[in-house]
């Protein structure tokens, strides 16, 4: 299998998982000021039990982080993965 590519999609507000030319999923976010509020993840059930959304989370956590801003994870996929990863923990704000 080859690896994961994560590119954030700003036109479609979404981080997305590529394999070679596939589309594997996506992580949909809303730009807030000072925030970004990730809301919803979705992986193709093709690519389901690859790691294709650990690497999405951490693709995407990883670009958001030289930005500042700080992560509101109302999705539940991308809440478990910070839980799991106290390296992203910082990022999280409080919803407001």
């Amino acid at each position: 299998m080859s690896d994961v590519v994560v590119k954030d999609n700003p036109s479609e507000s979404r981080f997305e998982a590529w394999l070679e030319d596939e589309l594997a999923g996506f992580a949909d976010y809303q730009l807030r000021p000072g925030q970004i509020v990730f809301t919803h993840t979705e992986v193709d059930d093709r690519f389901e039990g690859m790691g294709v959304g650990s690497a999405l989370a951490r693709g995407a956590l990883d670009s958001v982080r030289p930005t500042l801003l700080g992560v509101v994870p109302l999705c539940p996929f991308i809440k478990g993965y910070i839980d799991k990863h106290a390296e992203y923990q910082d990022l999280v704000r409080d919803r407001s």
